[in-house]
């Protein structure tokens, strides 16, 4: 095979082969293409698009380029849960427990953040003595013992899409649909999960701006799935304002254990049951979906969820007194109320400003080795449809540095005050299985 044939057929719109794609993939992660002729590629992916065929072959081809986990010595069905990316979004630290609290196996291996705030590790990491690496015995001897444990990705995993995504991101060939879907399926599915429950977000603080394209995303992971014999289910849910209050690392663990407690904020518990349901019914621990979420709220609310919580933190070494007490949790020096220039209602809270609000106080990394400040954040006072009077609160910022000025051009900024009340937006869009 010659790669310059492969680039001619996808900019022509021929069909590639399952054996062309494979060659491709494992030709690029054995460096013996070079980067122009895969970026030709990518920019005809961009162009052309994939047939269902061509993106079930790319995805399995990077799942082949590297370690495929093993996790057949966990008891039971293993549900993975995989959210493309928002802002306050600490479903992960809740969905965990809560879905183990029913006996499912939650087997998770995250990632961490690049961008205003911290990933699921981070937040983990802030709790003392949490520890997020463990060998694949341990790992898998704690989620038979506990049902629960969250670990870093292998470094081997799907290596192919490493490559592929550092190229993508220096030739303007990210935003592609079957390019998207197929680095985060093969990480899924190399991870080694038997179904995966997807939060597919959109709007001004997802990658995916709008719902038409978060659509087409979603169902083409599901496609995916179904095709490499994961059942795979995907919800299209709004991030066109943060998710809870809190962002920030120590903030987002906070009001996780408070959910966990029975009184977080509601769109964020509304989420995670219905994220949960989901899970459950895959992994067969309940018949429906109605009867799933019902014992699911109870346990959120009876304290099983948190019990369960403090026993994983307690597995991986973390320090359980912080969740006992989460004001031990690391604090900033200071906090700093953001106050509203106007009255009316709360239209529109721009995600990303919020995120990067955030970001300017070091809850974020700009860079791979920035170091995140775990004390800082954003905590929203106020939220899309509450009305708001001159000299209210809309937020407030928890900060250890003096300069603080730019954190809150960005808070300010990202509310729209409408003088005519706003409805309530809807959370959960769709649910594609």
């Amino acid at each position: 095979m010659r790669m310059v044939d492969l680039i001619a057929k996808k900019r022509d719109h021929v069909e590639l082969t399952n054996e062309e794609i494979e060659w491709m993939i494992q030709s690029y992660t054995n460096k013996t293409i070079p980067d122009y002729q895969m970026s030709a590629f990518l920019m005809a992916v961009v162009f052309n698009g994939m047939t269902p065929t061509e993106r079930l072959a790319l995805t399995q081809a990077m799942v082949r380029s590297g370690e495929v986990v093993d996790l057949s010595a966990i008891e039971g069905i293993k549900v993975d849960k995989h959210s493309t990316g928002g802002v306050g979004d600490k479903t992960s630290l809740i969905l965990g427990p809560l879905v183990a609290s029913m006996g499912v196996p939650v087997a998770k291996m995250s990632g961490r953040g690049l961008g205003h705030t911290g990933g699921t590790l981070d937040k983990l990491e802030s709790i003392s003595g949490m520890t997020i690496e463990l060998d694949m015995e341990r790992f898998m001897t704690q989620v038979n013992d506990i049902k629960l444990a969250i670990i870093g990705q292998t470094g081997n995993l799907a290596p192919a899409d490493k490559y592929l995504y550092a190229l993508r991101d220096v030739t303007a060939t990210v935003e592609s649909i079957p390019l998207i879907a197929s680095s985060i399926m093969s990480k899924k599915i190399a991870a080694g999960a038997d179904a995966i429950v997807l939060d597919v977000k959109f709007g001004a603080g997802a990658f995916m701006k709008t719902l038409e394209d978060a659509k087409q995303l979603a169902q083409a992971m599901v496609e995916i799935g179904r095709d490499a014999g994961r059942e795979t289910v995907a919800f299209l849910t709004d991030m066109n304002q943060p998710l809870g209050f809190a962002i920030g690392n120590a903030l987002e663990v906070k009001e996780a254990i408070e959910t966990l407690q029975g009184h977080g904020p509601k769109d964020l518990e509304e989420l995670v049951l219905q994220l949960a349901s989901q899970m459950v019914v895959l992994a067969k621990k309940a018949p429906s979906v109605e009867l799933a979420y019902t014992q699911l709220k109870e346990k959120l609310h009876n304290g099983e969820a948190l019990n369960k919580f403090k026993e994983f933190v307690r597995a991986q070494g973390g320090d359980v007194a912080q969740i006992e007490n989460p004001d031990q949790l690391p604090k900033a020096k200071s906090i700093i109320p953001v106050i509203a220039k106007k009255s009316g209602y709360v239209e529109r809270i721009d995600a990303l400003a919020i995120g990067l609000a955030a970001m300017k106080l070091g809850a974020g990394r700009a860079t791979k080795e920035d170091t995140i400040d775990m004390g800082v954040g954003v905590v929203l006072n106020k939220k899309v449809s509450e009305s708001v009077c001159e000299g209210d609160v809309l937020a407030y910022i928890h900060t250890n540095g003096s300069d603080n000025e730019e954190a809150m051009m960005y808070i300010q900024q990202a509310y729209d005050i409408s003088k005519d009340s706003v409805c309530p937006p809807t959370l959960i869009y769709e649910v594609i299985a």
